[in-house]
């Protein structure tokens, strides 16, 4: 909400604040803690009551900022040539020379803070009603006068002493008020007053309350792990201009590109539909978007599908599974580099002063910061001239290929997903698109070229960059790898990071792009690493029972066992497709992808296993996140396991597995058979054992066997053991061990067995359970 944005935004420098402008959360409630402080030591002098506040950053912040904007507020509202500007002046210049002599609790009653305190709260809930009363207005300034004059100072002064020191009107009028003619209203229009006025009301009045911000948990989830980031091991970055470019690589086929209007009304059989469904699952972010449109001039709520309808399609789209939610997301990337760009070439003194300004276009646009000076500093050809230069350095550092092998036939046959293609290209002007176009020469001949184009800005129109003609027909192995291997010679840069199309990403991360590139600079044993692991977030744990059981046992793979599997086993593949190759080194050596009809149907795992038998290192890294979208249905996580098991089925007859188990050493080779082969055996053997201890126990209770033995007296005692059924939830509790222990990390001890323990509370086992059976189905 725009609440919240204001709660955690880090604003520019206004009102002559003469220390940094923390968020607002960071500042809660230390005004009240030092005003606390304040009034415990009375008649401490001020250098210790100073080192206390100045004990925590934030407090002294906090006091300096609502100091300076108060002083500058009582200035602004009161007219500059009246006697009532000249008496606030006074008493401010009269407070701030006590403060440099040191004698500030010498002169004035800290113990009447609080009572200051009141007021100038009243007075700021007066001016942030935008109402134009003047009555009120007067009266509270006239409270907060008589308590600064008659109360605030500990030497009561006459009339006539005030009078002298600039303190009181020279001929007061017993007719006229004092600040009755002196008030001036801001203009209701000047939302920058208005919004200098609400946070100056937060930091008055914020209490721990604020520790409960923001409602949504995706956000608190994404700034608590962009904090503990930070803390993590990382390569130090450099600048933009000496960083390594880079690429990112997409194949898509003929997915959802942005829900259409028709898409979001119509219901399913249930008479679900999208826009009700993802209303229901993402009810405060939807609240949210309302309260924006309403601010942007819509009237009515139903004026949504006439006047707003394409941000209401970006909006649904962006929250589903969609190729504009992967762009939008991978385009941070584009956006982060231009911002760091800018601080490089930027000096402190302009940053702090503002002096040039980032400015979102849109804020779910990928059109990026207009970075611009601001009209005081009164170069304007300068602003073009860096503009111009962070710009360039963005595009010449990024660029994001999507592999469209269908998108000539989408455009030929008039398919609306060809025109959505178009809209994201035009507003996203670092995004190429890669497609195959078929050529006929003659009757029956026909030739294939592979095309990247893009969408050039000042001839409105989409252009052709490269044309190069294919040997052959492309559809001749697996449609996925292909579409990669026909792409990957229009991207650019020293790495290259293939994204699926079921994937997010998120602005914070992307400023830590220039730090994981650097880990290809840094030796892990005796080489350095050719593909950079990156961990995984499934942001579709919440929609369902069943999405959180995918997505849990999905967390822990993605996490702790790729972890381990790069440290200190040394077995990890590219298990997933957040990782980073190294670009030469792969085009060098085959490529990414193997696409050998029926043998490749896993096609990321080959990437692992010809990089490992070529010589290279492969490397995990955890300050770095990816958004990652599982299915959520029964039917398609059923589909989802039977792949990846039919996948491996096929791995096993594959040359790269028969390479690898010649050449690995014993240790590596153990890991190498459980993470691979060996889990999938296991699973097999431990399904079928199951099925063979219960078909077994029911052929000795009907032959009359286990009745025999428990009446007699010396029976078998290892085989009441092995009867004993205990060992099959033992079995479920070691399998579900890596999930407990990723969560206890992640989360802590006791969120990981209260998850646990709600999770057997849904019947997860059961879902495990035909988790497993499906794999067994798959291998058979």
């Amino acid at each position: 909400s725009d609440k919240e944005v204001e709660l955690l935004e880090l604003p520019n420098n206004a009102w002559n604040v003469r220390v940094i402008r923390w968020p607002c959360f960071l500042l809660c409630n230390e005004l009240l803690l030092a005003l606390s402080q304040a009034k415990e030591l009375v008649d401490s002098p001020d250098r210790r009551i100073w080192r206390k506040i100045c004990k925590y950053e934030f407090r002294r912040c906090a006091v300096v900022e609502a100091y300076d904007c108060i002083r500058y507020l009582l200035r602004e509202i009161i007219k500059p040539d009246s006697e009532e500007h000249s008496i606030v002046t006074a008493l401010f210049q009269e407070i701030d020379h006590s403060l440099e002599i040191g004698k500030f609790t010498k002169v004035f009653k800290t113990t009447a803070l609080p009572q200051i305190h009141s007021k100038l709260i009243n007075l700021i809930e007066l001016l942030n009603k935008g109402k134009k009363d003047t009555i009120q207005l007067v009266n509270a300034l006239q409270a907060l006068y008589e308590i600064s004059i008659r109360d605030f100072f500990k030497e009561k002064r006459n009339n006539e002493q005030l009078k002298e020191d600039g303190l009181a009107p020279q001929n007061p009028s017993p007719e006229v008020l004092l600040f009755e003619n002196a008030i001036q209203f801001p203009d209701t229009m000047n939302e920058n007053f208005y919004h200098q006025i609400r946070r100056l009301h937060t930091i008055l009045t914020s209490r721990d309350s604020m520790q409960n911000i923001p409602i949504n948990l995706e956000a608190r989830r994404r700034i608590a792990f962009f904090s503990n980031s930070l803390f993590m091991n990382m390569p130090h970055a450099p600048q933009v201009e000496k960083m390594m470019a880079f690429s990112v690589l997409t194949p898509y086929y003929s997915e959802e590109v942005i829900y259409s209007k028709e898409q979001l009304r119509t219901g399913n059989e249930d008479g679900i539909s999208i826009l009700y469904y993802l209303q229901t699952i993402y009810d405060d972010e939807w609240k949210n978007f309302m309260e924006r449109m309403r601010r942007e001039g819509m009237m009515k709520d139903s004026d949504i599908w006439t006047d707003k309808l394409t941000e209401l399609r970006s909006w649904a789209s962006y929250r589903g599974q969609t190729l504009s939610r992967t762009v939008r997301g991978m385009m941070y990337y584009y956006k982060a580099l231009k911002l760091l760009a800018f601080l490089d070439s930027a000096s402190e003194v302009e940053i702090k002063e503002g002096s040039r300004e980032l400015v979102s276009s849109n804020q779910d646009s990928s059109e990026g910061f207009n970075l611009q000076r601001s009209p005081s500093s009164g170069a304007s050809s300068s602003a073009s001239l860096f503009k111009g230069h962070d710009h360039g350095t963005a595009l010449m550092k990024f660029t994001y290929v999507i592999a469209c092998q269908i998108y000539g036939t989408q455009k030929a046959r008039k398919d609306p997903h060809a025109d959505e293609i178009l809209y994201l290209m035009k507003n996203n002007e670092a995004l190429r698109v890669a497609y195959v176009d078929e050529v006929r020469k003659g009757r029956d001949g026909k030739e294939y070229y592979s095309v990247l184009v893009k969408y050039d800005q000042q001839l409105e129109r989409e252009v052709e960059i490269y044309r190069v003609k294919l040997p052959g027909p492309l559809k001749l192995g697996e449609g996925k790898p292909e579409n990669q291997n026909h792409a990957i010679i229009f991207t650019r840069g020293d790495a290259i990071q293939t994204i699926d199309m079921n994937q997010d990403n998120y602005f914070e991360e992307a400023l830590k792009m220039r730090n994981l590139l650097e880990e290809f600079k840094h030796y892990y044993g005796i080489r350095k690493p050719t593909i950079l692991g990156v961990r995984e977030h499934i942001f579709t744990g919440f929609v369902s029972s069943l999405a959180w059981f995918m997505s849990a046992q999905e967390s822990s793979f993605v996490t702790l066992g790729q972890r381990v599997l790069a440290n200190p086993l040394k077995i990890r593949m590219h298990y997933g497709h957040p990782d980073v190759f190294d670009r030469f080194w792969f085009i060098t050596r085959g490529g990414i992808s193997k696409a050998s009809r029926v043998i490749n149907i896993s096609e990321d795992i080959f990437a692992g296993f010809n990089c490992t038998l070529r010589g290279g290192n492969i490397t995990h890294h955890e300050y770095i996140q990816v958004g990652k979208g599982r299915d959520v249905g029964l039917n398609q996580i059923s589909m989802f396991e039977a792949k990846v098991a039919s996948g491996n089925g096929e791995q096993v007859l594959s040359r790269d597995v028969y390479r690898l188990g010649h050449r690995l050493d014993f240790f590596r080779m153990l890991s190498f058979f459980y993470t691979t082969v060996g889990f999938f055996f296991n699973t097999m053997m431990v399904v079928l054992t199951v099925y063979a201890f219960l078909w077994g126990r029911l052929l000795l209770a009907l032959s009359g066997v286990e009745a025999a033995m428990a009446s007699n007296s010396n029976s078998n005692k290892a085989l009441g053991i092995i009867l004993n059924q205990q060992f099959i939830v033992q079995i479920g509790l070691f399998t579900a061990l890596p999930m407990i222990v990723e969560n206890s990390l992640e989360h802590g001890f006791l969120q990981a067995v209260w998850e646990f323990l709600t999770m057997q509370l849904q019947l997860a086992s059961v879902f495990y359970t035909f988790s497993m059976d499906s794999m067994l189905v798959a291998i058979l």
